[in-house]
């Protein structure tokens, strides 16, 4: 008789046990079976500011407006074309991402630049009147396949210099850069290269339009 109620006892825990796993079992299969965790896309900038020892090219101070681009690069997308299928639609890496807007990457070292070869930057949010305002508009900031392989980075940039509200001077600014690797990250460092090109042309640009 206690055999047999011992092994009724055991029958019962092992009844309990079963139904106390039970919930662990079912949400099991839900686990291995979910959609898998959607990677954060990998961002990027500029890098640090090469270092600069040149001397100091503009003695006045300049008013250095934020860049404007057109509202489709209004978004940190890294933007790309493939040009020997579909010029005309820019389409934009899933992936990967700039930390910001391209717009306000350029603006900021745009700043950076002409503050080291300048009497001084102002930005609007100063206040401050100058003799020299520079504007600066992106035309073009994208990476362009001519083949599924091959890829080349360009940037085009207008820019304005204006004094006592008249227009001094105008230019737009092209360069192009070979990409390294035809992927996003051959398009950044290709981009970013054709940036500091670009800056750097309109720094000397600008000295040359500024008198004293």
């Amino acid at each position: 008789m206690r055999n047999i109620m011992n092994g009724k006892y055991r029958f019962v825990r092992r009844f309990i046990l079963s139904l106390s796993l039970l919930p662990v079992l079912v949400a099991l299969p839900s686990c291995t079976l979910g959609p898998a965790p959607v990677p954060e896309p990998v961002s990027y900038d500029f890098g640090a500011m090469p270092v600069s020892s040149g001397p100091v090219k503009i003695r006045q101070s300049l008013l250095v407006q934020d860049v404007a681009a057109p509202n489709w690069m209004d978004s940190p997308a890294i933007f790309y074309r493939l040009a020997f299928r579909d010029a005309a639609r820019p389409q934009a890496y899933s992936g990967s991402r700039w930390v910001m807007p391209p717009a306000i990457l350029v603006t900021n070292r745009l700043r950076q630049k002409m503050a080291a070869a300048s009497g001084g930057v102002v930005v609007p949010a100063d206040g401050i009147r100058t003799s020299n305002v520079l504007r600066l508009e992106v035309e073009d900031f994208v990476q362009v396949f001519d083949a599924p392989g091959q890829s080349r980075a360009v940037v085009r940039l207008r820019a304005s210099l204006l004094g006592n509200r008249a227009l001094i001077a105008q230019r737009t600014f092209t360069i192009e850069q070979p990409s390294a690797t035809p992927d996003a990250e051959g398009g950044v460092k290709a981009l970013t290269a054709a940036s500091e090109q670009a800056i750097d042309q309109i720094v000397d640009w600008t000295a040359s339009q500024i008198k004293g």
